[in-house]
């Protein structure tokens, strides 16, 4: 049987206290499950960002999508993530990468690393972390037993990783382009071979994680293609390959909710992320998929 779907939004853009409120708040008017920030130098510093959404908010569940380990003391982001769970009253999730864009890390000062070196390092981070926030772990505590975890993989090791600790596995439905920082979409059979790969390593597990992917592009439109002719340029595609790639939901509401429902039969996405510049664009999306649940 199929899960449930779930929903989140991005927020990418910092805001003042009033407007950033506001923000969250039509976020839960519009029904996401999920407000979710990111860990980018120019966007909203994660943890204070989800400590105020908690504050305007009430139902949805509040996570960082995904924290850049790269820039992360593991000690200190187990004491972050101890004292947010316990402001936002147990609502946090914990997403976490490699990251992936270099020209950060030089602007930091911190170290970038080979993709073999920015895995160790999100292992090693993985196990303090679990050390840390375990029973046994020092103060402060964190309110939920656990704070569900979520990895955000695509590579055999990351999705190895993925598979022996996430609670939520999430798919870019990209690879890293040849411009520093950019990322080329996966076809639907390019993905199909990575959630495959997932679920080999993951066979052994005790309780199936919830797969999630992070879609890039979404328009509720008759007439997909002016939306589409930016993307079909950038990558060299036709419109039928655009609109048959997973990341991109596109086109008549009917078509765009086949489409999602599709793809958790497919390939088994039943939390999606969308970024904010689409926030109100999905609404109708999850409207309509939950009128067809009741």
């Amino acid at each position: 049987m199929s899960r449930p779907f779930r929903f989140g939004v991005n927020l990418l853009t910092p805001a003042p206290a009033g407007e950033w409120r506001a923000k969250c708040r039509r976020a839960e008017e519009l029904g996401y499950d999920v407000i979710l920030v990111p860990d980018h130098l120019g966007m909203v510093a994660p943890f204070p960002a989800l400590v105020a959404a908690a504050g305007a908010t009430q139902r949805p569940r509040l996570g960082t999508f995904v924290l850049n380990t790269g820039f992360w003391n593991p000690a200190l982001l187990a004491r972050e993530v101890a004292t947010t769970d316990a402001l936002t009253a147990g609502r946090l999730e914990l997403g976490l990468g490699t990251g992936y864009v270099e020209a950060e890390h030089v602007a930091a000062g911190l170290p970038f690393g080979s993709p073999g070196e920015r895995v160790d390092r999100l292992r090693r981070t993985v196990g303090e972390l679990d050390r840390l926030l375990g029973p046994a772990g020092p103060e402060p505590r964190p309110a939920q037993p656990r704070v569900p975890l979520l990895i955000g993989a695509n590579g055999d090791r990351m999705l190895r990783l993925t598979a022996e600790h996430a609670d939520i596995a999430a798919f870019t439905g990209a690879r890293p382009g040849r411009t520093p920082g950019a990322l080329e979409p996966l076809t639907a059979e390019e993905l199909d071979e990575r959630v495959a790969r997932y679920r080999h390593l993951a066979a052994d597990r005790a309780t199936d994680a919830e797969l999630n992917l992070l879609i890039q592009l979404v328009a509720v439109t008759d007439d997909p293609e002016p939306v589409l002719e930016p993307l079909l340029k950038r990558q060299s595609l036709t419109l039928a390959q655009a609109l048959s790639l997973p990341i991109v939901l596109v086109g008549p509401l009917e078509d765009v909710v086949a489409k999602v429902r599709a793809q958790r039969e497919r390939f088994g996405f039943s939390y999606l992320t969308v970024l904010e510049p689409a926030m109100e664009a999905f609404a109708p999306v999850m409207q309509r998929l939950r009128e067809e649940s009741a």
